[in-house]
């Protein structure tokens, strides 16, 4: 099997060939720090965990680049606003993304290279575009020269004489065309600058990301990520400025996610209509988000809604049911219903591989694993035991690892004081002494012996058909956190 990748630049899907046989070089486009991160901006850092997660799967070793910019007229105003100087309030927010990045379970880049940290290697840049006659100096700023780049707009397919129809009539007096964008930016009193030949200034946005990929990645890399929102102006221009600049082809495989939506809208700071990680990560567990993500195309908009969140949140909880263990007493199941389940088990790899391959086809990929847990389950109330459900279980958590989901539970380490008082209570509502001999023998158990306990209580009052006490002691167990799930072989029960 191939793995194909949807180029952005040839609008086709290819055969993914890395520049080194064995490696992959990736860089995605980070946040600009100046507020909350929201959402939007976890969609993209999310698909891109995902897309990394699949190539180190299929055995690819991935050099991944995400970048922070840490300087710029958004971070200026904002920190102007607040009294606060803009490096600092880049760095307050740096370290609140780092720290969404580890709730949300993204893998650490391999470096993380910041705007202010390359201010050399952007001079340096800069120089050689002047130098080679693809940019020029204009009152302390330096602006790239569109008209020098023969095929520029070859990403966003657009025409650089439709661009200048289009054009403000207002430009830059100083341009020699109204497409020309600022490499360098003269300082203004009250700005962060940097000491260069054409005076004191701070870069300007694309070259910050041209810089960072030819320092720590090399002048060609495998694939650059992003947000379709992306596309033009900004990545068509660090195309322009890295190509013009090496004369080599800056990116095999171009690729962009789509947005996050909420009310038909794409989800923007400056629009106003975001959910920040911070509000969502409180209302919702992590996993939730990532959930929205793999069961669509990372190619097509996410429409935001709580229908859609509570839809993740029920397809996370069914994937989390694949690793419930045996019922109690099981005692095996039936050979055929065993070979079955290895069957499912063993073609899941390939079947999930066959999707991920399909341009992270990732609905499928999880399609792949709600058939196996729809197997696994069903061969649970067949009464197969715990050794017989592992082989299928541990092909559940390896493949749901590759897309980032954490599937165990967390084990929660609760008061026994609680249930031993509702076990106590019930005891005069129950007229089965050996039912009640037991629970008070559950008394100086643990939690989850005292709920093993009652769970028990409740299948031989089922068996008595004391249909309203057993409701009583599930429904009370919920006040306490716990669900009770009832099956045809037994019940099982979780942490809410």
């Amino acid at each position: 099997m191939t793995l194909r990748i949807y180029n952005t630049l040839t609008r086709q899907n290819e055969a993914f060939e890395p520049l080194q046989a064995g490696q992959v070089s990736m860089y995605v486009c980070g946040p600009t720090v100046y507020a909350n991160a929201h959402i939007g901006h976890a969609m993209s850092s999310l698909v891109f965990d995902i897309v990394r997660r699949y190539l180190e799967y299929r055995g690819y070793k991935v050099r991944h680049a995400m970048n922070y910019t840490d300087v710029d007229d958004k971070i200026i105003v904002r920190a102007n606003d607040a009294g606060e100087e803009p490096l600092h309030l880049a760095e307050r927010y740096i370290e609140q993304y780092a720290q969404h990045l580890r709730e949300l379970n993204v893998l650490p880049a391999t470096v993380y290279p910041r705007a202010t940290e390359e201010i050399p290697a952007i001079i340096e840049m800069v120089s050689g575009l002047i130098e080679s006659g693809h940019a020029y100096a204009a009152e302390g700023d330096v602006y790239y020269r569109v008209e020098s780049d023969d095929d520029y707009g070859k990403l966003s397919h657009r025409k650089l004489e439709d661009m200048n129809a289009g054009a403000r009539i207002n430009v830059d007096e100083r341009k020699e065309h109204p497409m020309d964008f600022a490499l360098w930016k003269a300082a203004k009193p009250g700005e962060p600058a940097w000491d260069s030949p054409w005076g004191p200034g701070r870069p300007g946005w694309h070259i910050e990301c041209s810089a960072m990929v030819f320092r720590h990645l090399g002048e060609q890399i495998d694939i650059h990520g992003g947000g379709n929102d992306l596309i033009f102006p900004h990545h068509e221009n660090e195309i322009a400025q890295s190509e013009s600049l090496s004369g080599k082809p800056f990116a095999r495989y171009w690729m962009h996610n789509g947005m996050m939506q909420l009310s038909g809208e794409k989800m923007s700071k400056s629009l106003g209509n975001l959910i920040t990680i911070t509000d969502f990560v409180s209302n919702h567990e992590p996993d939730v988000l990532r959930m929205m993500i793999l069961n669509t195309s990372y190619r097509r908009p996410l429409t935001y809604s709580d229908e859609v969140v509570e839809a993740a949140g029920r397809g996370l909880e069914r994937l989390r049911s694949g690793l419930n263990p045996a019922l109690p007493g099981a005692s095996g199941a039936a050979a055929d219903v065993l070979g079955g389940l290895q069957a499912e088990a063993d073609a899941a790899a390939g079947k999930f591989t066959a999707a991920m391959d399909d341009d992270f086809n990732s609905a499928a990929a999880l399609a792949v694993l709600f058939d196996l847990v729809r197997l696994v389950n069903q061969t649970r109330d067949a009464g197969a035991t715990d050794a017989e459900l592992k082989p299928a279980q541990d092909m559940l958590r390896e493949l749901s690892g590759v897309l980032g989901l954490r599937l165990e539970r967390a084990q929660k380490e609760a008061d026994a004081a609680p249930f031993a008082e509702l076990a106590a209570s019930l005891q005069a509502e129950i007229s089965d002494a050996a039912i009640v001999d037991a629970l008070k023998a559950a008394a100086s158990k643990d939690a989850g012996g005292i709920i093993a306990a009652l769970l028990e209580a409740r299948v031989q009052l089922r068996a008595q058909k004391q249909w309203q006490l057993s409701d009583t002691i599930r429904d009370r167990l919920a006040g306490l956190g716990v669900v009770v799930e009832d099956s045809a072989g037994g019940s099982s029960w979780r942490w809410s």
